[in-house]
């Protein structure tokens, strides 16, 4: 009985969290900028990975329950956080993929792939979930090869926001803020045959993606 009880209480607190989510984002005066590019590519029989920084994926939130029929997968901690955020990723439409660089990263990424290569879409967030902030992991790379995917990276501004004091200075848009989803153009990895590939790839698409870190305030 405590079990199911527990049960019960966690799934309410999880629908409850993901329609405040849902309430707060609607405050946001919101616009999306290149995006039928990519769509495009995906609604022709391409693979996209869409990806960004930790610090920014709260505010697309709203947006990206529009994805919802591609059954996109987003690879998610197993820490008590990512609990919370795979709740609120399954509500919006997403397949949460439970593991990251410090546990079960592996098992994930297959997975991941898995998913990727079968509907087409998948989101990934290149420093989560410890960081450190402003690098880009292997495992988008990977990731992407593996998948037959373009990269797509996209940021999020806010004309009004906080900046948390956590280690990616996680953006949050204050209520009414006008709030712009950028998305930056497709870009394919080249040939990955060796570590020195896999690292110039990552370096590469960190250049593309550094301008769009945000350092607070």
């Amino acid at each position: 009985m405590r079990k199911k009880l527990k049960f019960f209480l966690a799934r309410l607190l999880l629908l409850l969290l993901y329609r405040l989510v849902r309430a707060y984002s609607r405050t946001f005066r919101f616009s999306v900028e290149n995006e039928q590019g990519w769509l495009r590519h995906l609604e022709g029989g391409g693979r996209v990975l869409l990806c960004t920084w930790h610090q920014q994926f709260f505010a697309a939130i709203r947006h990206f329950k529009n994805y919802e029929p591609h059954r996109p997968a987003l690879m998610i901690s197993k820490s008590r956080d990512g609990d919370l955020i795979a709740g609120i990723a399954q509500r919006s439409g997403w397949v949460p993929v439970r593991g990251s660089s410090s546990r079960d990263g592996e098992q994930a990424l297959n997975l991941m792939v898995e998913r990727l290569r079968e509907t087409g879409l998948a989101g990934h967030v290149v420093d989560g979930p410890r960081g450190p902030a402003g690098r880009v992991k292997a495992g988008l790379i990977r990731l992407a090869v593996a998948g037959d995917a373009v990269i797509v990276p996209f940021q999020v501004e806010a004309e009004n926001a906080w900046h948390l004091k956590s280690w990616d200075r996680f953006l949050l848009p204050k209520p009414f803020s006008r709030v712009t989803l950028r998305f930056l153009p497709m870009s394919r990895p080249g040939p990955v045959g060796n570590a020195e590939d896999l690292e110039r790839e990552r370096r590469r698409i960190e250049k593309i993606m550094l301008p769009t870190l945000q350092h607070g305030g």
